[in-house]
This record gives C-alpha cells, sequence and structure tokens, in this order.
C-alpha cells in the first residue's frame, strides 16, 4: 500500500504485543502505549524539514541544523488519542496541540464530530494526527477533512493498528495523507473491529469496558 509506514522495529513489536494479550492492566496498557508513541514519533517527524543556524558550542561556533517553520501541530482523535499524544510529547514537548472530538455510531459506524479546536495560523504547520485504531477509516478521513479546512503545511496520521479496509478507505479519501502505525493486522469483524487487534482500545487505556 502506498503511503504506509509499518514500524516494525522488535521494541515496537513486543510492547505491542504485551498490549495485545487481554490480561494486561490498565495501568499496564496506558504505560505501554506511552512507550510505544514516543518510537512512532521518532520515526514520524524523521524527515521534518530542518533549517541551520548559527550556534556557539562550548569549543567554537557552527551552523547547527533547527526544525524549519512554525511548530508541530499533534492532533488528538478523542478519546483514545490522548494516549498516543501523552508519548508524542515527551519527544516533541514544544508542540503545540490540538483535538478532534469524534464518536462512532455503532448502528451505522459513521463518525460524529461533537468538539474540534486547533492553534490559530495552522499554513505554516505541519500536523500529526494521533489515534491509536484505524479500523473503518471513517473517523480519520472525518478529521483529517476537518483538519484540512484549516490549510497546514502538511498532514501525517499515525496509529497503533490499521486494518486493511481502513488502510484503504483513508487512501482513498486522503491519497496525501502517509499513514505511520506498528502493525498492518488482517481484517475487521462484523461489528467494526480490528482483528487480531486488542480490542477497543479506549475502553483499555481508561478502565471503562
Amino acid at each position: 500500500m502506498q503511503n504506509l509506514v509499518v514500524i516494525d522495529h522488535p521494541l515496537v513489536q513486543h510492547k505491542l504485543s504485551h498490549m495485545r494479550k487481554k490480561d494486561t492492566s490498565t495501568s499496564a496498557f496506558r504505560a505501554l502505549l506511552e512507550e510505544v508513541s514516543m518510537l512512532l514519533a521518532y520515526e514520524a517527524t524523521r524527515d521534518l524539514p530542518v533549517t541551520r543556524a548559527p550556534i556557539e558550542t562550548p569549543l567554537e561556533a557552527m551552523d547547527a541544523p533547527f526544525l524549519d517553520g512554525k511548530k508541530v501541530v499533534l492532533v488528538s482523535i478523542l478519546r483514545a488519542g490522548n494516549g498516543i499524544l501523552d508519548g508524542m510529547l515527551k519527544v516533541l514537548p514544544s508542540a503545540r496541540v490540538g483535538h478532534v472530538g469524534l464518536y462512532r455510531d455503532h448502528e451505522t459506524l459513521q463518525p460524529v464530530e461533537y468538539y474540534f479546536r486547533v492553534p490559530q495560523e495552522m499554513g505554516e504547520r505541519d500536523v500529526i494526527m494521533c489515534d491509536p485504531m484505524l479500523a473503518t477509516g471513517n473517523s480519520a478521513v472525518a478529521a483529517i477533512s476537518r483538519v484540512k479546512q484549516t490549510n497546514p503545511r502538511s498532514i501525517k496520521y499515525v496509529c497503533l493498528l490499521a486494518a486493511p479496509e481502513g488502510v484503504k478507505v483513508l487512501q482513498d479519501a486522503h491519497p496525501d495523507v502517509k499513514v505511520y502505525t506498528a502493525a498492518l493486522d488482517r481484517q475487521l469483524n462484523e461489528k467494526g473491529y480490528i482483528l487480531p487487534g486488542l480490542g477497543d482500545a479506549g475502553d483499555r487505556l481508561f478502565g471503562t469496558k
């Protein structure tokens, strides 16, 4: 699949395997998601543009690389996206933060928006959108469409798990958005959950089964 990056680093896969286990506690799941998110952030920011500026080290002057443009914006797709957001902020502590509130109608599987807030002046910013699960792709498409209305410089989508069906839906709607995930799982079940998956990421993150 084009514009899909599966991050198969051994540390990522090891931590993801522990998250998949049904007997992993809420606290352990939360800690593991934060750790994996830091590693996902490292990969998703690999090609951010840099510029060079003069600095003084303790020994001499040099031209040093710095991120180019306004600060990155991390956009969490509520509520489960906050689990990835927390980890990414460890790596990008000065990033701006936005939120898109969506819930999935369990009858139609379509997203319903209830909240939207992002920083002002998005035109020169690079956006990284965060949501643990790319399942049907409907919520991802809706969230990306909403963020695109603010005209950011670029958008990437970072998730923990993706289903082939969701990746196709997202890429058909937004072929310019690169998807980063720790695993491309087998398929969706009849209720729109990823198989083998890890269950409902929001419920496992917040202990609300």
